[in-house]
């Protein structure tokens, strides 16, 4: 007796109206989004659209058809479903260098090469030809465990089971032996560039340096970010010859993964570090959170350490060696974990100082770094004490308070510039400084966002799956193309794929943050003595020549 079910063979036409909505799917793919994408992301991220959209409508009308319901066939239809397919990719291929250059445009990037559209139709083709594969490996794999089923139950319970158990199989490869062995395998990696040290690379020989011979953290321990940072300090005659002034080290304590067994102790070897060296006879104390893999952006806290002539000590303590993407989907609490403990650490001693004896404390934090930092901040500890500020850049759109103060805004200011209340607490610059708008001076502790229009990062909604963000209304953020429309369920996808490509930039735009705009955040959050525009100018020009 032949199986109730036929095996189809993998290479089988495919289904009519389904490759018709794929191709609509591949071509508004490549329109516009927020973040410049190469040739060779476009044509996957297109190829996967198509293959989704391609086997979700596919499934639909086998599910129509599994139920009994009325179908129609017309040969006919092959051919003209096939001709409707290439004339939208056609159109799409033959728009996208277009649309490209006009998000590159808005950026202020070169235009693409002219070979774009050649190079999408490549890696679109390879992308759908694997995923449609995969597809139907997965129909055969259902069909041969609805076949052995049937024997036992009838058709149609069979075929439920089968697809069940196809999809079991599937996701105990995909989850437990595919996505599992890359987690393991990217650990691995990660944990090596961490623990490197390039040859010749020595420990400094400064013993207020971490690190060096004094620290209470070893070189080593410090891991491959917290060595950079440490490094990169600017010295107090780099910031004397360019201020003009007398100047001080700037100090700044890093504290590894590896210094100490678990946060709490490494945020008490945190604290004794800053003690060692004198840190809080400084006048400004900054908590640097940083991002996934212990980064701290170059460009971030050495405008600050300009400003107040080296007098300045930062901390800041490692919770991963992995990227922020990763960190936050394997490991989210251990970055929360972190930062609470670090905080609550520095803040009790800071607390229990003579006022008039201690340094001015902010926190400050990029990225996952912002979202970590903005939850070590528990108001109802602090209320009474506060510290004197925050200055937060590039807050991931999942931050603890960036959503409500932007959800609260006023109501004829754009999300991506808003104004909250009277400005006395809370304030939001972009590339144009708008630290200075507000209806009230500042209160006794200020708060500074710093925030790009164009950085999906900030701006990502899971609700663009169904509806419109409001930052893509009028008035749109100066970097953020005007031919950017919003499609269901495209939107979304591009979405995604900017969060992934939004460090790819020119810098002062994504989520790259430039030294400059850094600039303006620290000038209006400390009021730092001695400056006027023209050297704030000259200083802005600084860092640009050195690329930050």
């Amino acid at each position: 007796m032949p199986p109730p079910f036929a095996n189809r063979p993998i290479i089988a036409p495919l289904t009519p109206l389904a490759l018709v909505v794929a191709a609509t799917a591949f071509t508004l793919t490549l329109t516009p989004s927020l973040i410049p994408r190469s040739g060779v992301l476009q044509g996957a991220v297109a190829g996967l659209s198509f293959a989704l959209v391609y086997g979700l409508v596919a499934g639909l009308i086998a599910l129509w058809r599994w139920l009994g319901l009325a179908g129609w066939h017309n040969p006919r239809l092959r051919w003209l479903t096939w001709t409707a397919t290439l004339a939208i990719l056609a159109y799409g291929l033959a728009r996208v260098t277009g649309w490209q250059n006009a998000v590159r445009q808005a950026v202020q990037m070169a235009p693409v090469e002219t070979a774009r559209p050649l190079i999408i139709a490549a890696t679109g083709l390879a992308a759908v030809g694997v995923l449609l594969l995969l597809g139907r490996l997965f129909r055969l794999a259902a069909v041969i465990a609805a076949n052995r089923l049937a024997r036992l139950v009838p058709p149609r319970v069979a075929i439920t089971l089968g697809t069940a158990i196809a999809a079991w199989l599937f996701w105990a490869i995909g989850n437990g032996l595919l996505l599992q062995g890359a987690l393991r395998t990217m650990d691995a990696g990660y944990a090596a560039v961490d623990a490197l040290i390039p040859p010749g690379e020595m420990p400094p020989g400064d013993p207020l340096k971490s690190g060096s011979a004094a620290s209470l953290a070893s070189w080593q321990s410090l891991g491959a970010a917290g060595r950079d940072w440490v490094q990169a300090a600017p010295d107090a005659a780099a910031i004397a010859a360019l201020t003009g002034a007398p100047a001080m080290e700037p100090l700044r304590v890093f504290v590894g993964l590896n210094s100490a067994k678990d946060p709490v102790a490494r945020a008490d070897l945190a604290l004794a570090e800053l003690l060692r060296i004198g840190a809080f006879d400084r006048r400004l104390l900054v908590i640097a959170t940083p991002t996934g893999t212990g980064w701290i952006d170059p460009a971030s806290v050495a405008p600050l350490e300009f400003l107040w002539g080296g007098d300045v000590a930062s901390v800041s303590v490692q919770y991963s060696y992995l990227p922020s993407w990763l960190s936050l989907l394997v490991e989210p609490e251990y970055g929360h974990e972190t930062a609470r403990a670090v905080f609550a650490r520095i803040y009790d001693h800071w607390r229990q100082m003579p006022k008039e004896a201690r340094p001015r404390l902010y926190l400050h934090g990029l990225s996952l770094g912002a979202l970590n930092s903005d939850i070590s901040l528990d108001f109802t500890i602090v209320i009474g004490d506060p510290p004197q500020g925050a200055f937060w850049a590039g807050p991931p759109f999942a931050s603890q308070r960036w959503p409500q103060f932007t959800a609260a805004r006023e109501p004829e200011t754009p999300p991506w510039s808003p104004r909250f209340r009277d400005g006395a607490l809370v304030r939001f610059t972009t590339q144009t400084n708008t630290t200075g708008v507000a209806d009230a001076p500042w209160g006794p502790m200020r708060m500074i966002y710093l925030q790009y229009p164009s950085d999906a990062i900030a701006f990502f909604e899971p609700s663009s799956l169904y509806q419109a963000p409001d930052w893509m209304r009028d008035p749109r953020g100066p970097d953020v193309s005007p031919v950017l429309h919003w499609v269901p369920v495209v939107t979304f996808v591009q979405l995604l794929t900017d969060m992934m490509t939004a460090t790819t930039t020119n810098s002062g735009h994504g989520h790259v943050y430039a030294a400059r705009h850094y600039l303006d955040g620290w000038v209006a959050l400390t009021d730092p003595p001695g400056w006027d525009e023209a050297k704030l100018a000259a200083l802005r020009d600084w860092f640009a020549d050195k690329g930050l």
